[in-house]
């Protein structure tokens, strides 16, 4: 059974910044998609980034609302993925989940659009950012 675990989360001032972590066991990074999600109090899970690799090429890709304030990565010896949160505002205030889906599988692309949550197969228990003003 695979399993994803993350972790990172904590409380920052706003403009501040986070590193969250995505700890995959039970298979190997090659050839799936990682995505991280979010949902805020009162509001629908929303997938904000994800990482592909497949066939030694790497592809990403972000929501607007985060373009070029988060940076999503992996590290393939660790079997681990990363999203480093920068410019935290009040509404990145979230519990962070990511989720898993094999690439291989025909449909959802990350290097088309984020994954919704119903496209992935596995997920963690979340970690829960809290952006102060």
């Amino acid at each position: 059974q695979p399993q994803l675990a993350e972790s990172g989360g904590g409380l920052v001032q706003a403009g501040g910044s986070l590193r969250l972590s995505c700890s995959v066991r039970g298979f190997n990074l090659d050839g799936y998609i990682i995505a991280w999600f979010r949902q805020a109090p009162g509001k629908e899970r929303e997938g904000i980034s994800c990482i592909s690799s497949r066939g030694g090429g790497i592809s990403s890709n972000y929501i607007d609302s985060i373009r070029g304030r988060f940076t999503i990565s992996r590290d393939g010896a660790k079997n681990t993925v990363y999203l480093q949160m920068d410019n935290l505002n009040t509404e990145d205030t979230a519990t962070y989940y990511c989720a898993s889906r094999n690439a291989r599988r025909v449909g959802a692309r990350c290097s088309s659009a984020v994954p919704g949550w119903r496209d992935m197969d596995y997920s963690g228990r979340g970690t829960l950012v809290t952006v102060s003003s």
